[in-house]
This record gives C-alpha cells, structure tokens and sequence, in this order.
C-alpha cells in the first residue's frame, strides 16, 4: 500500500513524499510548483522537473531531516517503528523540523492564518524533567502535540522562549532556539562548545548565538536558530536551509568523507555553484576549515556546513556545532575531511596546505595568509573568551584546560605552513 505525506512551504505544497509497498521512498513535485518560476526547488540535489525522483536521489534530503545514530535508535524504539524506517520516522517527526518545510498527512493543512499559540513554560522542576527525559525520549517523541526533529547524534530539542525562559512549543509553532543539554558521555560538552563558538565569533566568523544557562545546578547550552526570523508583525517565520550532504546528495550515514562524505573540493565546489556570493562563502569556508584545525574540532563533516536560503539568495549558513574534540583522547584525531590528503596536524606540511589551496580554488600564499591571521587572532582573543566563559557558572577547570589545549596548537599549526 502506497503512503503519501504532503510536503509544504509557506503554506504552499512542494511535492509529495511517498513509500511504496516495498518500503522505497519517492518524491514528486507538484504541478503547481513546478509552474511557478518564483518557487525554488526543495534541494539543490532535486532540482525541479516533473519526473518522480527515485529512492537514491531523494532519501538523502529527507532522511537528513532526521536524527542520527543512537538518537535515530532511540526515537524508533520510542515510536515503536524500524529505525531504517525515514518515511515512518518523518511521518511522526516532521512537523517542525531544520528549514522551512513540513511534512504532513493528506488532508492536513498547516496554519494558514496566525494561530494563538499556547506555549508551555517550564518551571525549574519541569525543566529538570524535561532534561532527564531527552535521552530516553528524544524530541520529545510519541508525546501529543509534539512533531520536532533535528539531524545529528547528540540529545538536543527545539523550544521557544517566553519572557526570556525556556518554554515548549505548541503545536505547528515554529521554535526560535535548540536546547543542547551536555553529552552524557564526554566531560565539559556545554563549557567545550560555548567556549569554541565563541572564540570563532571573536576572531570573525559568522556563528549561531550560543548562550550557556544553569538551571538548579543543571548546565545547558540555547543556540539560537539561524533558519528562523522575527518579522515585522512579530511573526516567527521559518527560512529555508540545507546541510551540504543533503544538497550533494549523499545519505547522512556516509557524512565522513572516508565513508564517501563529501570532502573539502566538493563542499568549495558546491558554494562555488549555488552561493549567490560565492567568493564571499568560499573564503568563510576556507578561514572555518583553518580555525577547525587550530582548535582541534576533528569532526567537522558534511553535516556541519549548511546552505542558508536568504531572501538575497543562497549563503554559507552560520557555523554551529563546534567543538574541541582534540579535548577528549578517546575520540579519533583524525580529520572529518582531510587537508590536503593529511589527516591530522601533526600530519599538516606546506604540501598538505598547497594541496588544500588546490581543492578550495584559492591561492597557497592566500591560505598561508590567513592560517597566520586566524592563529593570530585566537592567539590574541583566547584569554579574553576563556574569562568571559568562565564567568557564567561553568567549570572552570574545563575552560581553563581548553584555553590551554587551543592555545598549545597555535604554534604548531603557523609551523605547518612554513615546513
């Protein structure tokens, strides 16, 4: 029996995604769609056409919509369905989820009109439950009113603020924020995070707002959603957005790129093709790419670059989930997407570094240039960071070790570009 969910935008409908009897997902856009020159195509991997789109070219867009490993595991169990199961899955999560779209049963509309909503404060009690639950039910899954999703492996749900305090969101309410609580397995998640988005904002990359809180003792971090706004009838509105595995088409399980992810010469030569400013973006790609190997962030894949859908045109979408993991000797050293065929900084040469010129399209004495600039900057900016995290009720030791770690790579990695 063929399932069909309707796919929306702005309260328009995209397409339809289906499963047939033997479980293939499938998408076709809408005729009405299709015929407006002013609507985009979902993805830059389902460029518009009237031909259904087949399992290989539409999973990884949708499937990315959705959470990965352990979280995936978790929800499934919860929803009492397989977790290789995406059209399930999304039939029961794909409410609100990263970007502008919907995913709803036929016969269901989204708001049309501006709804009442209802958001649920919490008190520091609910609030303590709601972080406990988040491991053993993940976005809140299997619970009425809720269909939130977010790609990525790590506890996390979408929520709203009401006068400045976390609050759960009705139903179809677009949340503003992302409530990250700390990793249940590594040491200092929260102060590791807060404190390496932060050094990347003070050097001058564009990041989401991060601002860790306390609460009853209990740590977390709101990041604040890029792919949401504010207009000017004080309406939330939902912006368009695709992580770079998705607009390449490859499934969120092959994110590393030596699992068949994309590596850096895709990722530039995607920015290249789809930024409306693309030597602004490559140039913000290429100082992220130098400032992850400086503060020991081994896991930047294709997950963690999106493309924002701006009014103005396609952008880099600011940078999120960053991290130390060089902070934490059990996971792998080893670069997400190599430099220039080197996989780790002690690896890192002027070889390696001209090679990675090669592959962002851009000049060696311009990335020589800015791995000396952007180490001059953490350099300058760290101690500073480092204060101001500390500050705000977080461990101390951690920051204190991190600044520590970051700054013991700054050396080492100018040395790369001169050896």
């Amino acid at each position: 029996m063929k399932r069909t969910l309707d796919v929306w935008w702005d309260n328009k409908i995209v397409g339809q995604l289906t499963q047939d009897e033997h479980g293939d997902l499938g998408f076709v856009y809408a005729p009405a769609w299709l015929a407006d020159a002013n609507a985009p195509p979902l993805s830059a991997s389902l460029p518009k056409r009237v031909k259904a789109f087949r399992k290989r070219e539409c999973r990884p867009f949708f499937a990315g919509l959705l959470p990965e490993e352990s979280q995936r595991e978790v929800v499934a169990q919860v929803l009492g369905v397989s977790r290789a199961n995406d059209f399930s899955l999304l039939d029961q999560l794909g409410g609100e989820v990263a970007g502008a779209i919907e995913l709803l049963a036929p016969g269901r509309d989204p708001f049309s009109s501006p709804p009442e909503y209802s958001p649920r404060r919490l008190d520091d009690a609910a609030f303590i439950k709601l972080l406990d639950d988040l491991p053993l039910r993940p976005f809140l899954a299997g619970e009425k009113g809720f269909r939130l999703s977010l790609a990525g492996a790590q506890p996390k749900v979408p929520v709203v603020l009401v006068d400045n305090a976390v609050a759960l969101p009705a139903p179809g309410q677009p949340t503003t924020h992302i409530l990250k609580p700390p990793n249940g397995w590594l040491k200092g998640t929260s102060e590791n995070e807060a404190f390496v988005m932060r050094l990347a904002e003070a050097v001058g990359l564009d990041v989401a707002t991060v601002e860790p809180r306390v609460v009853c003792g209990r740590e977390f971090l709101l990041v604040e959603r890029y792919d949401r706004f504010v207009g000017a009838d004080g309406r939330v509105r939902r912006i368009h957005q695709e992580d770079f595995c998705q607009a390449l088409g490859i499934a969120p399980e092959n994110k590393y790129a030596h699992e068949g992810g994309p590596a850096f010469l895709k990722c530039f030569t995607l920015l290249r093709e789809s930024s409306a400013v693309p030597g602004l973006d490559v140039l913000k790609l290429l100082d992220t790419a130098i400032f992850n190997v400086i503060v020991g962030n081994a896991d930047a894949h294709g997950k963690n670059f999106s493309i924002l859908y701006r009014s103005s045109g396609p952008r880099l979408a600011p940078l999120y989930d960053l991290l130390s993991t060089a902070f934490y000797p059990e996971l792998s050293a080893h670069f997400a997407m190599k430099i220039g065929k080197r996989s780790t900084l002690g690896e890192l040469d002027t070889t390696g570094w001209e090679r990675f010129a090669k592959d962002a399209g851009v000049s060696w004495p311009l990335v020589r240039q800015r791995v000396r600039d952007i180490a001059e900057k953490i350099d300058a900016t760290i101690a500073a960071v480092a204060t101001g995290i500390a500050s705000l009720e977080l461990d101390r030791a951690v920051v204190n070790k991190l600044a520590t770690l970051i700054g013991g790579r700054v050396a080492p990695c100018v040395a790369s570009v001169t050896k």
